[in-house]
């Protein structure tokens, strides 16, 4: 069994021969670790979870009772083949939670490092979870959604497949986005809506305020100036470039649902 000689697998637990346990990483009462799933160094998984198998976790990851990770995706599609839930460093997932793995053979259901996933949700299939996101207890991911770094998803959130969610962006409790939501800003309502820049993110991301005020204005040109979006685009371009006003230019000019308004 690879499992290190500093791990500690209570005695309850049911750890598959095949699967590797990191040093110093604790399995909880009544786990059950599957085959083919490999799990690093200094985590914590509380009693009661289940990951399943072609799962991987890397260092630090602290996992809450009752969830399951690397499980079949809720895709009719899906035909049993062998595809793949990564996730990486320092990421801590509450209790009662589920990700699913990748739909098609050989996809990947994807979260990064740093991320605080609260209770009672799920991830779904082939999505990328960047870094330092929050989601809230009771929001539903959808397949194919993609979030960037430092996103915050209040509780509650309906997140419709293929949808993008932009670097810094905040989502208030029970909105449902089923369109782009643009980074940087905030969005409520029944359907996601812009409602101006996410000023409390950028300030405790270490956002000068000469980079707010430039991302206050690319808001202004985008919702408010009544240019079409590749106007307004355009001017943001050459009026008001910086490395955040660019990537909000990118982050629309790649949408496939269309951005949300104001």
């Amino acid at each position: 069994m690879a499992i290190d000689s500093s791990a500690i697998i209570a005695h309850t637990a049911r750890v598959h021969p095949e699967a590797v346990i990191g040093p110093r990483t604790r399995i909880g009462e009544f786990c059950i670790i599957e085959q083919d799933v490999v799990i690093g160094a200094d985590c914590l998984f509380e009693p009661y979870c289940f990951v399943k198998r072609w799962t991987t976790l890397g260092d630090g990851n602290e996992i809450s009772a009752g969830t399951a990770l690397g499980t079949d995706p809720l895709d009719k599609n899906f035909t049993g083949e062998r595809s793949y839930l990564r996730i990486g460093h320092r990421n801590k997932i509450r209790e009662h939670y589920t990700i699913s793995r990748g739909t098609k053979p050989e996809s990947v259901t994807t979260l990064g490092d740093d991320n605080y996933i609260m209770t009672s949700g799920h991830i779904a299939h082939n999505c990328t979870i960047g870094n330092n996101t929050v989601i809230a207890s009771c929001s539903l991911v959808a397949g194919y959604v993609e979030v960037e770094d430092q996103a915050f998803i209040s509780g509650g959130v309906g997140i419709h497949q293929f949808s993008k969610i932009g670097r810094l962006a905040m989502v208030a409790g029970s909105t449902r986005v089923n369109l782009d939501l643009p980074p940087f800003f905030m969005y409520a309502g029944l359907y996601a809506e812009a409602k101006g820049l996410n000023v409390v993110g950028l300030r405790r991301a270490g956002f000068a305020a000469s980079q707010v005020a430039k991302i206050k204005s690319a808001y202004r040109v985008l919702y408010r100036s009544g240019l079409k979006l590749e106007e307004a685009l355009t001017k943001i371009e050459t009026e008001l470039p910086d490395e955040n006003t660019l990537h909000l230019v990118r982050f629309i000019r790649s949408s496939q649902r269309g951005i949300c308004r104001e």
